[in-house]
C-alpha cells in the first residue's frame, strides 16, 4: 500500500473519531487537530500488519498525546486572563460532523456545558470517563489504553460521572425550538429590548465570556437574566457596535450566532445559546467567545477577518 493510500485510509476510517476524542481532551480544536496529524506521523512508520486493532491502538496513542500536551500546557491555563471557554467548533465542518443520525448525541456530547465539565476533570478522569461513558470502551482496553488496573479505571470513571453529573443536566431539545430561541434573543438584541431578552433568559442564566486577554471580555460570569439582559443590550448600544451584524449558525451542537463587524469584515464574537434543562423554552446559558486565537478557523470559513 503506498503511503498516499495508507493516509486515504487513515483520514476515512481513523481521524474522525480520533479528532472526536482529542476535541473533547483538550478543548480546542486547533490542538485536536494537532494532535491527529502527530499521531498519523507516527502511524506512518509503524507497520500495520503487527497490529492487531488499528483504531484501539491510535485511540491509545491520542489519549497518550492529549495527556501530555495537558500536562504540558497545565501553567498556562491556570495563568489564562479571564474566564476560559473551549475553542467552538461548527456543525457543518468537514471531517469534524457527525452523521444525520447521530446529531443529537452529538449535540449533548461536545455542547459547551458538557465541555466545560469534562475541563473540570483531572486529565485521567476525563479519558476515562471519555472512553467509557462517550466511545463505549470497555474497562480492559481502558486500562490498557491508560496503563492502570481496570479497577482503577472504574474508580476513576465513578468520580468523573459524579462531578459530570453536579456539573452538567442533559437538555434534550429539538432543531426548531433552539432555533425559536435564537431568534427570540436575536429580535431582542437587534431592538435593543432589555425587557424581551430578560425574558427569554431564566431569572438564574449564566453568561460566561472568553477574551484571553487578548481582547475585552467580561472577566467573571454574570449571573442573572435580567443583569445579562442589560449588559448585552448596553454592549450592543455603544457606539463601536452599530456596524454589528448577527448571523445564525450551529456550534458544538447548539444554535448560534456570529457577531460581524459588517463596515470591516471582522467577526466580533461567537455566541452559543443553550436551553434551560429546568425552564423549557427560555435560555439557561450564554457563551460569548470572543479570543480571536479560537475564532479563526470560523472566520475563514465565512472569509472574514479576527482582530489583530
Amino acid at each position: 500500500m503506498s503511503s498516499q493510500e495508507r493516509a486515504l485510509r487513515f483520514d476515512r476510517e481513523h481521524a474522525r473519531q480520533l479528532r472526536a476524542l482529542a476535541y473533547r481532551m483538550l478543548g480546542s480544536r486547533a490542538e485536536a487537530e494537532d494532535v491527529v496529524q502527530d499521531a498519523w506521523i507516527r502511524w506512518a512508520d509503524i507497520d500495520e500488519s503487527k497490529v492487531q486493532h488499528a483504531g484501539a491502538f491510535l485511540s491509545r496513542m491520542v489519549t497518550n498525546l492529549c495527556l501530555d500536551q495537558l500536562r504540558a500546557s497545565a501553567t498556562r491555563r491556570e495563568q489564562y486572563v479571564g474566564v476560559w471557554l473551549p475553542e467552538p467548533m461548527l456543525d457543518e465542518d468537514s471531517g469534524w460532523a457527525p452523521s444525520p443520525e447521530s446529531q443529537a448525541e452529538f449535540a449533548q456530547d461536545v455542547s459547551m456545558a458538557f465541555m466545560l465539565a469534562l475541563q473540570r476533570l483531572s486529565p485521567l478522569e476525563r479519558a476515562a470517563f471519555l472512553l467509557r461513558d462517550v466511545f463505549d470502551v470497555d474497562f480492559d482496553d481502558i486500562a490498557h489504553r491508560l496503563d492502570r488496573s481496570p479497577e482503577a479505571c472504574r474508580q476513576l470513571v465513578s468520580r468523573a460521572r459524579q462531578h459530570v453529573k453536579a456539573d452538567y443536566a442533559r437538555c434534550e431539545l429539538q432543531a426548531d425550538e433552539q432555533s425559536r430561541l435564537l431568534d427570540a434573543f436575536n429580535d431582542a438584541v437587534r431592538s435593543l429590548n432589555v425587557d424581551a431578552l430578560a425574558k427569554a433568559l431564566t431569572a438564574d442564566a449564566v453568561m460566561l465570556a472568553d477574551g484571553g486577554g487578548r481582547v475585552s471580555a467580561v472577566p467573571r460570569p454574570l449571573q442573572g437574566g435580567s443583569l445579562i439582559a442589560k449588559a448585552l443590550i448596553g454592549f450592543a448600544k455603544l457606539p463601536d457596535s452599530r456596524a454589528w451584524e448577527l448571523r445564525a449558525v450551529r456550534l458544538n451542537g447548539m444554535a448560534a450566532c456570529l457577531v460581524v463587524n459588517a463596515a470591516n469584515g471582522e467577526l466580533v464574537q461567537a455566541i452559543t445559546l443553550t436551553p434551560s434543562a429546568t425552564e423549557p423554552g427560555r435560555i439557561g446559558a450564554i457563551y460569548i467567545q470572543r479570543n480571536p486565537e479560537k475564532l479563526g478557523h470560523i472566520a475563514a470559513r465565512f472569509g472574514l477577518n479576527t482582530a489583530p
